[in-house]
């Protein structure tokens, strides 16, 4: 009988826990032919979310967590749930109910036919905003047309993944960490479902702009160099046509056609310059950054505990 981990990342969650909880053990009681182990990992939260699932791991074997030192992101929390999941396949799905626990029934079938990666697409976002759904549409294209790497806009992180493709995943530990992209890149062969996401059952996001541009920033720069070689195209195309300017008024002033006074032209070529310039040193900033972090080779993750009922696996994993 094989098993399959259930990796739910989880912050600031309480009120709806126990919701979540129901419904996914309903789908998991229908499915009597896998062992199945629900892995939430606690990303810091504040509230009572990890005391809820200490209680339900009191009543229900299946239910493990680690409790992470902070909050880290969910980035990190998936991978410290890659790196902790004993099954032969992984399944990660969010704690907020926007991703159907009973897409799980159909994800195991194509499992069960060979395929590695059964990844969701959402056909409708119900209770998103259209600005938002428009940015991530616009994201996911230029991306897509940046990057050699397939892109699957539309697609999260709620997929299944075989012990092959964990592990493929667990062994690379990159700081600036963008897991959509690394899906798309370890290649293996892949299955495409669709669901309705569904709007949240209680709490709010935690998706704020501020974090969903990190994660974009992150996407772009982990994904593709194109920003790199933009930067220079740019700065080639500037040069240009600020060569034939001068060449311009070069002509003006030795020909005497025309006055060459040019204080508005003078600071419209310094201020557009300058502007290139800034954002040409921002970018080779970023991924300077990236750079600088990976270099202290730091780990992803600290984990502040870990419940498990499997005590010979604690036992190793905690040495």
């Amino acid at each position: 009988m094989k098993t399959v981990t259930i990796v739910i990342p989880f912050y600031n969650e309480e009120s709806g826990l126990q919701d979540f909880y129901t419904s996914l053990t309903g789908t998991l009681n229908e499915l009597p032919k896998f062992n199945f182990e629900m892995l939430f990992v606690n990303d810091g939260s504040s509230d009572g979310g990890l005391k809820l699932v200490d209680e339900l791991a009191t009543k229900d074997s299946r239910v493990s967590y680690i409790d992470l030192s902070r909050n880290y992101g969910k980035e990190v929390a998936m991978t410290a749930g890659f790196d902790y999941a004993k099954g032969d396949a992984v399944i990660v799905i969010d704690a907020d109910l926007q991703q159907p626990p009973a897409v799980i029934k159909e994800m195991i079938q194509y499992w069960q036919q060979g395929f590695d990666d059964i990844y969701a697409i959402r056909k409708e976002r119900l209770g998103e905003k259209k600005t938002k759904i428009w940015f991530s549409k616009t994201y996911y294209r230029l991306l897509g047309k940046m990057t050699q790497e397939k892109v699957y806009p539309n697609a999260g992180d709620f997929r299944l993944l075989d012990r092959k493709v964990v592990d493929a995943l667990s062994s690379m530990r990159e700081q600036a960490r963008y897991t959509k992209g690394l899906y798309g890149w370890v290649g293996f062969k892949k299955k495409a479902i669709t669901y309705i996401a569904q709007p949240r059952k209680s709490g709010i996001t935690k998706w704020s702009f501020s974090k969903l541009f990190k994660l974009a920033v992150n996407g772009l720069t982990a994904y593709t160099t194109v920003p790199l070689r933009a930067s220079t195209y740019m700065g080639i195309l500037v040069s240009f046509f600020g060569f034939i300017y001068m060449l311009i008024v070069l002509f003006q002033k030795i020909s005497g056609l025309g006055d060459v006074s040019g204080y508005a032209s003078l600071m419209i070529g310094i201020l557009l310059l300058g502007g290139v310039q800034l954002i040409s040193l921002g970018v080779i900033g970023e991924y300077l950054a990236r750079m600088f972090m990976e270099t202290k080779h730091r780990p992803l993750y600290f984990i502040e505990d870990y419940h498990t009922h499997d005590e010979e696996q604690k036992k190793v994993t905690k040495s």
